[in-house]
């Protein structure tokens, strides 16, 4: 998110010689900077945040620092503003981190809070939010999945859930992954035989469908069990996802005897099964513990500059799973300090439970665990176990931690060489950063789209991959060449509006350099200009491709193009390659980069191919009443239901189709109008 700052700063500040000395991006983080060897950048930085701090109240509350072009650099909290900022200004002590952000920020922008707790969500929110390149940063932020027992219709719906809570019902997690999930879900439907089917499949059955004949749901659509009876069985869930799992076993054996003893075997039988079942949830634990009943064990690592955070789920005595995190913050931050800013943006958005356990001891631990009960309407204790089994537990997950990491040092190392083997294979002035791929997909020309699939040191980048649905109007059916086109001009349009590549604004000797070099030290994120793009298709489609970026402004100088031409039986390992300004060239049979652009040559299929099916599945379910304008999900639903089927509707005359409950005469005659156009 990037935005001009409202405050304003005196000219003679702002106007300052900027042709002074900067710090550099690579100087070491655990040095303290010396202000007196940089007094230019840094002195005026200083300045700026002076101008601020004169003003600012002795209350808690948020800050944000801006640099000159509007982007927010690092945003923080303080239980006192004015202290917390005079910092910034006493001119000395600082780190090189601190002091690269006090030369960069051009403006200041406050929010006072009522408690410091406040402060501290507001932080975590806006971190989130605008991504500071001085924050540290939650990149894998993919919300975690729950079981979902609905609570808005007679028979409850046992489902797993990933998003929003506004459905009504009650939430139980989070779980480290969907097969956690679905695992729990599969041996919850075993022990209290609770249906999983959609609300409309529900309404429709006739007779029990699969899932009650092998026993996985008891039939409450078609009345095989009362409702009453029903109701019970989902309380007896709750009852064990709440962790009252002894109680409802307890239950469950009681019934048994009792159909035992009226020699109701049957009965018996399907009881002794639902304690299989519960046994098995219970069973299936990755860690054994009988210390902790519902916590998050939290556990930090740091290997080569870069953090892991383990995070293992214990719910009603059971490990939900667990997952690795890695945080992007500066090697010079403590293992304490990243810990305590990735606990703020990880429950963000979702509450925490009663205990959260710590590999590390934070500063804020009391601030932290008021701010936790806060978002969780229930008190939240924060502890750092020092012995005991808890410490154990803690052991165990950091030494998760510590394998993660190691993991993916090694996995980054070996996608580094890959990317170095390509650079050299394709003559490039640099290892590439950033490769795109950019394929399509199409059945004689219908549901056409577009795929972008990304990659880079960390292997694919499946947050940054983008599909195209093509939009123009002069695209022929089946035309590749002007897919392809529409494609790379709606890409590089939009990235040079939004991530201009000022070439013409560089030093007299940046110049006369490539872009891949003159971007390679500038920051340590990813990049949002590709290095090299790779068009699966041979020299037509990549003369496409050049057209699309020439017409743009794009030069060869700023993005290197190939194109993958497949063999002539289409075999892998008989690739030609076109590149613009060179002839037709092939890499050795069993060259590492040859296998390398073959891995995203398919992945880039892969999602094509996927899109595609998506949209055309899409198109054969399509409801023509979404044509229509006025008819929203409630009148849709209420036309199918007095009608039956779209064909009935579209059979009806003007009279029939005002007498359907919730449809008025307006859009009676617009549903009527559609059709009898139409036909």
């Amino acid at each position: 998110m990037s935005r001009k700052p409202t405050n304003d700063v005196p000219p003679e500040i702002l106007n300052q010689d900027d042709d002074e000395e900067v710090v550099s991006l690579e100087s070491s983080s655990d040095v303290e900077f010396d202000l007196a060897a940089h007094p230019g950048s840094v002195k005026r930085g200083t300045e700026i945040i002076q101008h601020f701090w004169k003003t600012l109240p002795n209350a808690p509350g948020v800050y944000r620092m801006f640099d000159g072009k509007g982007d927010v650099l690092y945003v923080g909290k303080a239980r006192n503003l004015k202290a917390r900022v005079g910092s910034y200004t006493r001119g000395q002590g600082h780190s090189n981190r601190i002091a690269r952000m006090i030369a960069e920020t051009s403006a200041m922008e406050f929010v006072t809070t009522a408690t410091e707790t406040e402060a501290l969500l507001l932080e975590a929110n806006l971190i989130k939010q605008l991504r500071p390149r001085y924050n540290v940063l939650l990149r894998d932020d993919k919300s975690l999945p729950y079981i979902l027992l609905t609570g808005d219709h007679e028979a409850p719906q046992l489902v797993k859930h990933r998003g929003a809570r506004k459905r009504k019902g009650d939430y139980y997690g989070p779980f480290a992954s969907v097969w956690a999930v679905n695992r729990t879900i599969n041996a919850l439907q075993r022990a209290f035989l609770l249906r999983s089917c959609n609300d409309s499949y529900y309404d429709n059955r006739t007779r029990p469908c699969l899932l009650f004949q092998i026993k996985r749901c008891s039939g409450p659509c078609t009345q095989e069990i009362p409702l009453e009876d029903y109701a019970q069985l989902a309380e007896q869930a709750r009852g064990f996802l709440s962790g009252k799992s002894n109680a409802v076993k307890a239950r469950i054996t009681e019934e048994m005897q009792e159909a035992s003893e009226a020699l109701e075997f049957e009965r018996a039988a399907r009881c002794r099964d639902r304690l299989a079942a519960l046994s098995a949830i219970q069973g299936v634990q990755g860690v054994n513990t009988q210390s902790v009943e519902e916590a998050d064990v939290f556990a930090i690592d740091e290997q080569a500059g870069q953090f892991c955070v383990e995070v293992f789920f214990f719910r009603n005595w059971q490990n939900w799973g667990n997952r690795a995190y890695f945080p992007k913050a500066d090697k010079s931050i403590s293992r304490e300090e990243v810990l305590t800013s990735f606990l703020a943006q990880f429950y963000d958005d979702k509450p925490a439970p009663r205990v959260v356990l710590l590999s590390h001891e934070i500063e804020d631990a009391e601030l932290m665990g008021a701010a936790l009960s806060t978002r969780a309407a229930a008190r939240v204790e924060i502890h750092t176990p020092q012995r005991g089994e808890r410490r154990q537990l803690i052991e165990y997950v950091l030494r998760n931690a510590r394998e993660a990491l190691g993991r993916r040092l090694a996995d980054t190392a070996s996608q580094q060489k890959l990317l170095v083997s390509l650079g050299q294979a394709f003559a490039l002035k640099a290892a590439p950063k950033r490769v795109e791929v950019y394929d399509n997909s199409h059945i004689m020309g219908t549901n056409a789209v577009g795929a972008m699939i990304v990659a880079g040191a960390n292997g694919f980048m499946k947050q940054h991959y983008r599909t195209f649905n093509m939009k123009s109007e002069d695209l022929k059916p089946g035309d590749d060449y002007g897919m392809m086109r529409e494609m790379l001009h709606r890409r590089f349009a939009r990235l040079v509006k939004e991530e201009p590549r000022a070439v013409a604004a560089a030093g007299e000797g940046d110049a006369q350099l490539p872009a891949i070099e003159r971007d390679a030290g500038a920051d340590d994120s990813f990049p949002a200009w590709p290095d090299l793009v790779l068009i699966d298709g041979g020299l037509g489609q990549l003369q496409a491709a050049r057209q699309a970026l020439a017409e743009i402004g794009v030069t060869e100088d700023d993005v290197s193009l190939i194109g993958i031409a497949k063999g002539r039986d289409r075999d892998a390992g008989r690739e030609t390659f076109f590149k613009p300004g060179q002839p037709a060239f092939k890499l050795p049979p069993r060259d590492p980069a040859l296998y390398f652009v073959q891995r995203l040559r398919d992945e880039a299929h892969r999602f094509a191919i996927g899109a595609h099916r998506a949209k055309r599945k899409r198109e054969l379910v399509k409801n023509p009443l979404d044509e229509i304008a006025g008819i929203g999900p409630t009148r849709k639903r209420a036309l199918l239901h007095h009608f039956g089927t779209v064909k009935a509707i579209q059979r009806a005359g003007l009279e029939d189709l005002v007498k359907a409950p919730g449809v008025n005469a307006a859009t009676a005659r617009a549903v009527y109008d559609f059709f009898n156009e139409r036909s």
